[in-house]
């Protein structure tokens, strides 16, 4: 087996990223699968510590800004994300390396005639299964992983972590997890455990309620950022922002200060309060921290794709936002960073997201509209989306891929106008290796080149 076989191999199980899942429910996502696979290893992921961080928006880049902030305290991390951005290998990272592919390969085939022994299980339980195993060979020292989807029937929920993590929730995945907040809520805050501390990122007061009442049924000790922490927004521009954080009430507040992060928006001023709180908690527990690793950790964080500049001259920006709120996040961002400014807007997004929802948000910054998609097997075709644009008055243009796309996007370019790609993370993937590509730059390492001959 090679690198490619290894990754179609867990791509040929039930994989409900490549296609859309009908329910989540237990007949469907049963944390019993992946239990049994974790105990046929000898339960690797109660080896290590950890942090469980669910949510609709911001889980990924809150779980970064964890990871960089423990690593530069000195430890030695695991940091398990999905989808990846590039190649398979992101989603499984010890400190700043992603796992190898002959690692993959060795791990897959290790685990293949264990995984035919139980009928049923999905892609994702499976990785998770892998994941958290090289992380024990790796001997970590501690686990920051993110939900993949939802929360209570989650793979990654066979957790005990030391806190759990709750981001910003809104609508999203709607046809699984619920049409209301609330319902979103009861799912995102399954990875409440007893005992356990709970950081939630301010959250609108329904979806709020639901979580005090889940961590109150668990005797799970609750912070609420932007009530218990609150953060002063700093100067910014186009390398990043600075805040200040502050502790409300009693409670210890060594992380509190000034801090510096590269990423744009001031959405993730919110992520990284919502990081600093849950870093607390591990310093309550005798994590050896200090606000200079704090400090750190947040100036180095890396999350690439999340309103992202690839080049000032000619402009553009690429953001994997994939719902309405989101989207409108990003709108507010980029009147922020760019106060006046056009865009040039290239937009594909996956056929079961909401996206006359989140059109409504980004055209009225667009001088013009590009819709295309990327090569992901759930991507709504360009057709698709541009009578979803012409339903809303805005008329499209029509492009086969990303390449096709920002070819044509620069033709369009005015002295105050830039190229805005956004979507989903698959277009973006295509687009930063689109726009390497054009300015004879190495392209991001991904799944279809071989870098390694295993």
């Amino acid at each position: 087996m090679n690198y490619r076989e290894a990754i179609e191999y867990l791509h040929s199980l039930t994989d409900y990223e490549k296609r859309r899942i009908e329910r989540y429910s237990p007949q469907t996502l049963d944390l019993s699968r992946v239990e049994r696979l974790l105990d046929m290893v000898g339960n690797p992921h109660r080896l290590y510590p950890s942090v469980h961080i669910a949510g609709t928006k911001g889980k990924g880049s809150t779980s970064a800004m964890i990871e960089s902030v423990l690593r530069a305290a000195g430890y030695r991390t695991g940091l398990y994300t999905s989808p990846h951005l590039h190649t398979f290998r992101e989603r499984i990272r010890v400190g700043a390396d992603p796992i190898s592919r002959s690692d993959i390969v060795a791990l897959v085939e290790e685990f293949r005639p264990i995984i035919a022994c139980i009928p049923g299980i999905t892609t994702f339980e499976a990785v998770t299964a892998i994941a958290f195993t090289y992380f024990a060979r790796q001997k970590i020292e501690v686990l920051v992983a993110e939900v993949g989807l939802g929360g209570r029937l989650d793979a990654t929920n066979v957790l005990r972590p030391e806190v759990a993590v709750i981001t910003s929730l809104s609508l999203d995945h709607t046809y699984l997890l619920g049409n209301t907040l609330p319902e979103i809520a009861a799912e995102k805050a399954g990875i409440i455990k007893e005992a356990t501390p709970v950081v939630t990122a301010p959250q609108r007061p329904e979806a709020l309620a639901v979580i005090a009442e889940k961590a109150h049924a668990r005797q799970a000790p609750l912070t609420v950022v932007g009530r218990d922490w609150v953060w002063e927004p700093g100067p910014f521009d186009l390398k990043g922002q600075y805040f200040v954080l502050h502790r409300i009430g009693g409670g210890q507040d060594n992380l509190a200060g000034e801090y510096w992060i590269p990423l744009l928006g001031r959405h993730q001023l919110e992520n990284a309060a919502t990081a600093l709180a849950a870093l607390q908690i591990l310093w309550d527990r005798g994590f050896r921290l200090s606000r200079v690793a704090a400090q750190e950790g947040l100036r180095k964080v890396q999350w690439p794709g999340r309103m992202e500049i690839l080049s000032t001259d000619p402009l553009v920006v690429v953001d994997c936002a994939h719902n309405p709120y989101s989207a409108e996040v990003l709108r507010e961002a980029l009147q922020a960073w760019f106060p006046g400014r056009r865009w040039v807007l290239i937009f594909g997004a996956s056929a079961d997201k909401d996206i006359p929802g989140m059109l409504r948000a980004l055209l009225p910054l667009a001088d013009h509209l590009i819709v295309t998609r990327s090569e992901h097997p759930r991507s709504a075709t360009p057709v698709e989306l541009a009578d979803i644009a012409a339903s809303l008055g805005s008329g499209a243009e029509i492009a086969i891929n990303v390449r096709r796309a920002l070819q044509r996007a620069l033709t369009l370019l005015g002295p105050d106008t830039g190229i805005l790609v956004t979507g989903s993370i698959f277009l973006v993937a295509d687009a930063r290796e689109e726009w390497a590509e054009h300015n004879g730059q190495p392209t991001p390492d991904n799944d279809q080149t071989d870098h390694e001959h295993v």
